[in-house]
């Protein structure tokens, strides 16, 4: 009998062992680099001439960062370089001088600045031979305007006035990436292409802005049950869908209406605390945690921790108990988007439904590859 035993273990071990080995036989392999850019190239809404080197960079972009080149992955990285420059690497922007202009009377006045100064300063020749005046009234991209910035920055007292040596140019390249979280970014992970340029300079090239675009758009994990969220994100900040989520179970658990922003806590306002800290603390007995813990977990809002912090876990307990169902976990942010080069009335929640409406699009050009 001992024997007997002792076989069929053996036999349900070696059959085991089989299904791992045939198991590891049919994992796909891996896609071949050509493959992956032709495939790139094929799923493009449109054909611009160098579409084979955008195809290129967005493969860097994907290895680099170790995202899986997924159809999905994919389709959504192009949905958001269409709706942001429909695939022009240093995109125009209409009437860019006279927005530019128009916001440095603004800046003047709000400084007390009088309009005799700001157009004597701006009648000086700058470092490229040009005057500025003349510089801002033929921008017509971003770059432009950045690079006139930098130079009224470095040169005038003015222009340290006016911008408190700050760029006033936030977004940039093919996928207007913030440059704050590109260089936030650049400090911790390792760019793909030698250079001497600046991590902004780099955003307005197409390698630079898909690769910070990129990162921005998929290089953190999240369960969100669609990618509108991450487009949501993407336009908002990471995690600003979980976040707004939390807001509205907080909201719900603690009976004060919140602004589902995503913002958790007021990160350039020294001790000045949210709304969302405060609706929260007047949780704190019913969640048995005290005010500093609450705060500590509410500054990890911008980091996959914070989902499972005691904070976010014992909110949503409270909140699923008075609704009476779970909650969802992600929710579209209410967010109205300002910008001087903004002329209507736009949403997060409208530019994650109009990126979602193009990645659709980009799943249905992929369906025929796969018949």
């Amino acid at each position: 009998m001992a024997n007997r035993s002792f076989l069929r273990t053996l036999a349900l071990a070696t059959c085991a062992a089989l299904a791992g080995c045939a198991q590891e036989r049919i994992r796909p392999p891996e896609p071949r680099p050509a493959d992956v850019r032709a495939q790139i190239a094929q799923l493009m809404p449109t054909k611009p001439a160098d579409r084979n080197a955008w195809a290129a960079d967005i493969y860097v972009a994907f290895q680099s960062l170790d995202v899986e080149p997924s159809t999905q992955n994919l389709c959504a990285t192009l949905s958001v370089i269409e709706q942001e420059s429909n695939f022009s690497v240093d995109p125009a922007v209409p009437n860019l001088g006279k927005i530019a202009r128009a916001e440095i009377d603004k800046r003047a006045e709000a400084h007390h600045i009088p309009q005799l100064v700001v157009r004597a300063a701006l009648s000086l020749t700058s470092p490229n031979g040009k005057r500025y005046d003349e510089r801002i009234a033929g921008a017509r991209t971003e770059r432009d305007l950045s690079r006139v910035y930098e130079d009224m920055i470095g040169e005038l007292p003015l222009g340290q006035r006016l911008f408190a040596d700050s760029n006033p140019v936030h977004t940039a390249g093919p996928m207007q990436v913030s440059v704050a979280f590109a260089e936030q970014f650049a400090r911790d992970h390792t760019y793909p292409y030698a250079t001497h340029e600046t991590v902004r300079h780099e955003l307005f090239s197409r390698r630079g802005g898909v690769y910070y675009g990129v990162a921005h758009l998929l290089a953190y994990p999240t369960d969100y049950p669609a990618l509108t969220f991450r487009f949501a994100d993407f336009n908002a900040g990471w995690y600003a869908s979980r976040n707004a989520a939390f807001q509205k179970a907080a909201s719900l658990a603690s009976g004060i209406p919140l602004a589902l922003d995503g913002d958790l806590v007021l990160y350039d306002k020294g001790s000045e605390l949210s709304a969302t800290e405060r609706a929260v603390q007047t949780l704190a007995k019913r969640l048995d945690l005290s005010n500093s813990q609450i705060h500590r977990a509410l500054e990890q809002g911008e980091e996959e921790e914070f989902g499972r912090s005691k904070v976010y876990l014992r909110v949503f307990d409270l909140a699923d108990a008075q609704a009476g169902k779970a909650l969802p976990r992600a929710v579209l942010p209410k967010i109205s988007l300002h910008s001087p080069k903004i002329t209507r009335q736009l949403t997060t929640e409208w530019f994650a439904t109009r990126v979602d409406q193009r990645y659709q699009s980009c799943l249905a050009r992929a369906a025929p590859a796969h018949k």
